[in-house]
């Protein structure tokens, strides 16, 4: 196996990692969202978010920006617009990423920043950045 190939494959990893957990984040919030802030519910939420922030959420996010860099650069597309405009999705996903961590620790405080509905609706804008994403990478249409 080349160096490409296996910097593809960690990078497809990874991306599999943080999508997971930067679609399953917002969901639990949806529920944590209801709860007291006091109540034994709330505070396994903040573990489970936490942990899930802390032990795949990130380390998958610097693992994916550090390996699509390292493409990008090898492969020399950093020129073409197809990766410019996933470069733009990856930025926006990464601050939705800080976003999601602001909000987990307002959640953790005991705040209620914000509705249950909210968090429904928020949740979709990983969907919708991934199939942009996947549609520049695949289909390259510029």
């Amino acid at each position: 196996m080349t160096f490409y190939t296996v910097v593809k494959i960690v990078h497809v990893l990874a991306i599999i990692s943080w999508m997971a957990a930067i679609l399953y984040l917002p969901r639990l919030f949806v529920y944590h969202a209801d709860q007291k802030a006091e109540s034994e519910t709330s505070k396994v939420f903040c573990v489970m978010e936490r942990r899930l922030l802390n032990g795949i959420m990130t380390p998958a996010m610097i693992l994916a920006w550090i390996t699509g860099v390292t493409l990008a650069v090898t492969g020399g597309w950093y020129h073409d617009i197809w990766f410019a405009v996933k470069f733009l999705c990856v930025l926006v996903l990464s601050g939705m990423h800080g976003f999601l961590s602001r909000e987990r620790k307002l959640l953790e405080q005991g705040q209620r920043p914000h509705t249950s509905r909210f968090y429904r609706i928020i949740n979709e804008v990983p969907t919708l950045l991934m199939i942009v994403i996947v549609i520049m990478v695949i289909a390259k249409p510029f």
